[in-house]
């Protein structure tokens, strides 16, 4: 094993910037991926979570669009279906399913419509490709910053609300009779996982 690493350390693996960058990006996406995941599984979030994922890729087209970073495209648009799901949603899963497949339609409608705009009024090369699968090797050193401090974010919320969101995750109920606010600690997990989703689109795109 120590072989293996002094391999790739003498043949200068680590040197290039893109491979540190997607080693630094991808870590930040595995960690925020496996500490929100939790919650969202816990919850019965699953279809949330995918779907928050697709609907970002609108933010990461209209990025491309105006030219902005792809980070803020992929967690303004999560973060405006987060608000929907959440507010349109109820506590009963069907019906908070049913939300969520409304705000999933409209989020792919404008996805769909940004990236035909991108083809077509912009000299932009291979948008739809980052934005849709990503590619871990092309990513910006300059997104290292914000990819950390997103990723921050989500693990300072779960620090913060770890007790009330394992509570109302566990038992909502109970977590009503204490006098928690269910619906904005679901509100605020729905955020700290459209980071997460943030995270890990620059990294892997919005459907991967």
């Amino acid at each position: 094993m120590w072989n293996f690493w002094m391999l790739l350390e003498n043949s200068g693996f680590f040197a290039s910037g893109p491979v540190r960058t997607a080693l630094i990006v991808g870590t930040c996406a595995a960690l925020v991926s496996a500490v929100i995941g939790v919650f969202t599984i816990l919850r019965g979030n699953a279809f949330a979570g995918h779907a928050l994922a697709d609907v970002s890729s609108a933010g990461g087209a209209a990025s491309f669009l105006l030219g902005i970073n792809p980070l803020l495209g992929f967690l303004g648009m999560a973060w405006i279906a987060a608000f929907g799901m959440e507010f349109l949603g109820v506590r009963k899963v069907r019906e908070r399913d049913l939300a969520t497949g409304i705000v999933l339609g409209a989020g792919l409608g404008l996805s769909a419509l940004f990236l035909y705009l991108d083809v077509t009024t912009t000299s932009t090369t291979g948008a739809a490709v980052s934005v849709m699968f990503g590619s871990m090797f092309a990513i910006p050193q300059s997104l290292i910053g914000p990819a950390l401090m997103a990723s921050a974010g989500v693990f300072l919320l779960v620090g913060l609300l770890y007790r009330p969101m394992m509570l109302t995750a566990v038992d909502p109920d109970l977590a009503a009779a204490r006098g928690i606010p269910l619906r904005w600690i679901g509100l605020l997990q729905l955020l700290a996982l459209g980071l997460a989703v943030a995270v890990c689109a620059l990294a892997i795109g919005a459907v991967l």
